[in-house]
């Protein structure tokens, strides 16, 4: 059935089957989340201009990809390069720790799932699909030259052929190869660290998870560190400092973090990996919960390996559909 659209209802519905996956493609792309959607959107709306002038060389899909592609390569040589506090400076102890806060426009965001991750019943693709979002993955894409980046996710992640791209770029089909090859030497030394999805969770995830959610909300630092790798990282956008190792991770919790005692978590996913918002008492006093940090665990060979706290949650926990706030009757669902 061809995907071109007849009329203005046509157009509409045509363009909305792909607008999970051109997400996906822009945040892999931008690093933003809601950059993301803005870039979707002015793909849609430079869609609609030129319909007219749209005469069915290509698919309608391979048509918008061109078009988010052409948005995203302006965003990005207007200077966009989104990271992690990992990226931009050293680990710090907890003795010495300062908070240092950054712009937004700094930081790599995260993302629920249901935004960029298309349903399929293959689970080699979907295993595909959730790898190529988790946060590690989409910083070392921040490394990649614009064009070598579009290139990388249309070929690895989406598994455009390489004539494909060479059509969607306007170039030549070695000139993709060239680029794929640089952008792949780039990544290997990236070193990126493994992480497990979320969705679904084995036995052994949901036992880590539960007893993770279980030692936070008890405050339990000892038990909490057990579950951490012995060199694994906490970090707080939008505060360029992070930790690293048992020792400051934990002490970090029982001194500048000692807010967090009595927090309660609310799961739920983002990057494709398992994640909590986080509530803190109220410092009022009065009974209750408010918003803290959307928690984004990384998980590996049965231990935590990265523990992102992201704190500015008026721009989280809405997009995620957290509460926002607890009262002292919430049960976790």
């Amino acid at each position: 059935m061809s995907d071109l659209a007849t009329t203005d209802m046509d157009l509409d519905t045509a363009m909305d089957r792909y607008r999970v996956e051109l997400t996906g493609y822009c945040y892999r792309m931008l690093g933003s989340s809601f950059d993301a959607e803005d870039a979707v959107q002015d793909t849609y709306i430079r869609a609609w201009r030129s319909y007219d002038k749209f005469e069915g060389r290509s698919s309608l899909r391979s048509w918008l990809y061109r078009i988010a592609t052409n948005v995203c390569l302006d965003l990005l040589n207007a200077g966009k390069k989104r990271a992690r506090p990992m990226d931009l400076t050293a680990p710090q102890h907890q003795a010495s720790a300062v908070l240092n806060e950054r712009p937004e426009v700094t930081w790599l965001e995260p993302v629920p799932d249901g935004r960029v991750l298309p349903q399929t019943a293959d689970p080699a693709e979907m295993a595909l699909a959730k790898e190529s979002v988790r946060l590690a993955f989409v910083a070392a894409l921040q490394h990649l030259p614009a064009k070598q980046r579009a290139v990388l996710i249309l070929r690895e992640v989406l598994a455009w052929k390489a004539d494909e791209v060479a059509r969607l770029l306007e170039t030549t089909t070695a000139s993709v190869n060239s680029a794929l090859q640089r952008a792949r030497a780039t990544l290997a030394g990236q070193a990126l660290r493994d992480s497990e999805p979320a969705d679904p969770l084995d036995a052994d995830q949901a036992q880590l998870l539960a007893r993770y959610l279980s030692a936070f909300e008890a405050y339990d630092i000892l038990r909490l560190t057990a579950l951490l790798h012995e060199d694994a990282v906490l970090s707080m956008p939008p505060f360029d400092l992070w930790l690293q190792g048992h020792e400051d991770i934990a002490a970090w919790h029982l001194n500048q973090g000692i807010g967090c005692k009595g927090s309660r978590l609310v799961p739920t996913t983002a990057n494709g990996m398992p994640a909590f918002g986080q509530y803190r008492p109220r410092e009022d006093g009065r009974p209750g919960h408010t918003p803290w940090a959307l928690q984004v665990l990384e998980i590996s060979d049965g231990k935590i390996v990265g523990l992102n706290a992201f704190l500015d949650t008026a721009r989280w926990f809405p997009l995620f559909g957290l509460p926002e706030q607890l009262d002292e009757a919430y049960e976790v669902q």
